[in-house]
């Protein structure tokens, strides 16, 4: 963990195919967003690939990160490892998902850095921009206005790791990339009745009042934010996508374009699911941000366009949850 002399490199990097037989880890490969990027890069032939859980590698701890990098030697590394929930956990705990986060991702960057990895493409979230950006949400948008406070913590932590990304870049002349992902959802989402973000917590209210028979469901604000979704097998291929074609400092936003009121959306799972009662809304609770439409201009120049529909990735994550009931109906 010593000290590192600064170096630029002179050459300029061109993009291409990653070595399928490098040694690829992604940090938070069981959640979310890194089980979907395992999964395309096995698909893809990838056959090195290296994960660690929290329980094997806290990565909250600096040494045993270092002391992970040193021992694997990584060329590729994709950092999905994070702290996330939703408006309810973010509001309540805005502490622990700043150092939390913070500390992960610093760990696992410094040590990507103290050992030489090849190419870094670090994901934050599109809560990282201005409460009220104008729509939709361009890259350039990033740090011109004040952050929704509900999840201010978070987005400050993706935030510093946006400029760490564009500060190695700057010192150490490494073609380390960002991506901002809009609201995700898919297999191995958090469906915690208290930590999930809205759409997961929308499937598993509707899908228990539609097995209880419930007359009624009742959500949070009043139903009219508007919310882009995006299924994360697509956001998985945008990430390889972007690690074989794109080099850039910019964070690079991935979305479909295409955003939907949270009334609308909460229309469509209960179709999926199959209730038929009534929904309530209730007023008193927080709308959050009034709308969130990420520009997808410079994902698009890259040649990469989302390819799920909502209501294809809604059948398949419900399927999903359904099949999977007995693990994430507990947590």
């Amino acid at each position: 963990m010593g000290a590192r002399v600064t170096t630029r490199s002179q050459d300029v990097y061109t993009p291409g195919p990653l070595d399928r037989a490098g040694t690829f880890y992604v940090a938070g490969h069981r959640g979310l967003v890194g089980s979907a990027v395992w999964r395309l890069l096995e698909a893809e032939g990838f056959h090195n690939l290296v994960g660690k859980s929290s329980s094997e590698l806290d990565l909250k701890k600096r040494e045993s990160v270092f002391e992970f990098f040193e021992e694997v030697k990584p060329r590729y590394v994709v950092v999905a490892a994070a702290k996330v929930g939703g408006i309810l956990a973010n509001s309540t705990m805005p502490v622990d998902f700043l150092s939390d986060n913070l500390r992960i991702q610093t760990n696992v960057l410094d040590a990507a850095l103290a050992h030489d990895v090849e190419r870094v493409l670090f994901l934050g979230s599109s809560c990282i921009y201005p409460k009220f950006a104008e729509q939709p949400i361009r890259e350039d948008s990033l740090l011109t206005g004040l952050l929704e406070p509900t999840n201010d913590a978070y987005a400050i932590a993706k935030i510093a790791g946006i400029l760490h990304v564009q500060a190695v870049r700057r010192q150490y002349g490494l073609p380390w990339i960002s991506a901002m992902p809009t609201n995700l959802y898919g297999p191995n989402d958090n469906f915690s009745p208290t930590g999930s973000h809205v759409l997961p917590a929308l499937i598993r209210r509707y899908d228990d009042a539609a097995r209880s028979g419930a007359g009624s469901v009742t959500n949070w604000g009043t139903g009219t934010p508007r919310r882009e979704f995006l299924h994360v097998d697509d956001l998985a291929s945008a990430c390889l996508h972007l690690l074989e074609h794109y080099d850039g400092p910019q964070q690079v936003n991935v979305g479909t374009g295409v955003d939907v009121s949270i009334r609308e959306i909460a229309e469509t799972v209960a179709r999926v699911v199959g209730y038929e009662g009534r929904t309530a809304w209730d007023t008193s609770k927080p709308d959050g941000t009034p709308q969130k439409l990420l520009d997808v201009t410079l994902l698009a120049e890259a040649g990469w366009r989302s390819k799920i529909s909502l209501e294809d990735g809604l059948k398949s994550t419900v399927d999903w949850y359904h099949q999977h009931a007995s693990e994430v109906r507990g947590k």
